[in-house]
């Protein structure tokens, strides 16, 4: 009799103890990632479509195979593109025991980088600050794109291969240069040393700088600012929304300049809401647009509509395909950790990211090298131009090729 009353008081404990233990194995094989998204904010012009990207390449990533079949339990939040708020959403994903967190912003990240270092957190971002490729002060920073200073570089010498020496008065002047961003982000402003060295480089006349504000749609008075310098050549820093409208009204006013474009002001809607004036201007693409035909864009494709086939395809920009980018290099880079055994955010970086030479995540983007004193991600960018109703490859710069010396010695970090 007692026995039986013991096995009856003994089995519910077992019952759990053994429940208890499945589960902890279930979690052990489950990988927390996280992410910091905007789309609420002062950039949620690209980024809702990025972190719609993001979502679906984690499920994708999930659906084939997971991290040598351990699965991905990715977890996100908005911030709306503020800093402190990013601050309490990167101690969240802390206490959910993210291993790696997908980032975003250039402000946030570049506060977040001491806390990522820290603990010891990869933190992919949608920034591509120059600012956060050197590791020996943001060893945990990364991210799959040429960085901002990169881009702008290649832009502006893009330009002066191939446009400058059509124009009417090449060989009698300098090319005229300004700059058009809002001063105030750090995204904005991230690559301004790194563009005007480019332009003192290669000998242009550079002007003064002109702020417009990221959610700005009257520039009537920075076109006007512009006009009295009359510029060849024009960069714009800031994203979509306000790029478009700054082009748009440069066109009215009858500016006579061309435009160049940081990655994240040049996408699809683009010519969308500036129409005529869109006609020409070029940017640096850090990888190809949504539905280009280049290796792997087909799963990006196919898993937009299997995930979410409520959105149009048409609707789909080249910030889904970034989202892809930055999942697919951290998911490479977490394979190879796991297979070292050590999938440990410091694992993930030394014997994930770390161990990477070219790599070829496909998607238009350049091969992906990383080592452990230099986080930039490649050398060069792809730049495409809006020519007659769609976007045209219109060069590749590399600029280790053309510049060994100074990229070697004195580009890392800005």
């Amino acid at each position: 009799m007692k026995k039986g009353i013991l096995l009856r008081l003994l089995v519910p404990f077992l019952t759990v103890f053994f429940l208890m233990g499945f589960s902890t194995i279930a979690v052990a094989e489950q990988i927390m990632i996280g992410g910091i998204m905007d789309t609420t904010g002062a950039t949620s012009d690209v980024g809702k479509d990025y972190a719609l990207g993001m979502a679906e390449a984690f499920k994708y990533i999930n659906d084939h195979g997971g991290v040598n079949g351990k699965k991905i339990k990715y977890n996100w939040f908005d911030y709306g593109y503020r800093i402190p708020e990013a601050i309490i959403k990167f101690k969240m994903l802390r206490r959910l025991k993210c291993i790696a967190i997908m980032g975003w912003g250039t402000g946030d990240t570049e506060a977040l980088s001491p806390s990522a270092n820290k603990h010891r957190i990869p933190y992919v971002s949608g920034s591509y600050s120059a600012h956060l490729t050197d590791p020996t002060k943001t060893p945990y920073n990364l991210f799959f794109s040429s960085d901002y200073s990169t881009n702008a570089r290649v832009c502006i010498t893009a330009w002066f291969d191939k446009k400058w020496p059509r124009h009417r008065d090449y060989g009698k002047r300098k090319p005229r240069f300004a700059c058009c961003y809002h001063f105030a982000h750090p995204y904005c402003s991230a690559p301004i040393r790194a563009i005007k060295d480019q332009a003192k480089l290669l000998g242009f006349e550079i002007g003064e700088d002109v702020s417009v504000a990221l959610f700005a749609l009257n520039t009537r008075s920075q076109i006007s600012a512009l006009k009295k310098f009359k510029p060849d050549l024009v960069w714009h820093g800031n994203t979509t929304m306000s790029v478009s409208a700054t082009i748009q009204e440069a066109y009215k006013m009858a500016l006579g300049a061309d435009h160049i474009v940081n990655n994240w002001g040049f996408d699809e809607n683009l010519p969308r809401l500036a129409g005529k004036a869109a006609e020409g201007v070029m940017g640096a693409t850090p990888c190809a647009f949504f539905g280009q035909n280049y290796k792997n864009m087909d799963k990006v494709v196919a898993a937009a509509r299997k995930y979410n086939p409520a959105v149009p395809a048409e609707k789909r920009l080249i910030r889904t395909v970034q989202a892809w980018g930055a999942a697919l290099l951290l998911w490479e880079a977490m394979k190879r950790a796991d297979k070292a055994g050590d999938l440990t955010g410091e694992g993930i970086m030394k014997k994930g990211f770390e161990t990477l030479r070219n790599f070829n995540i496909g998607l238009g983007a350049s091969p992906i090298t990383f080592t452990s004193t230099d986080h930039r991600p490649t050398s060069g960018s792809l730049v495409q131009e809006w020519k007659n109703g769609k976007f045209r490859e219109m060069d590749r710069v590399d600029l280790k090729k053309r510049w060994p010396e100074k990229w070697a010695k004195e580009w890392l970090g800005w």
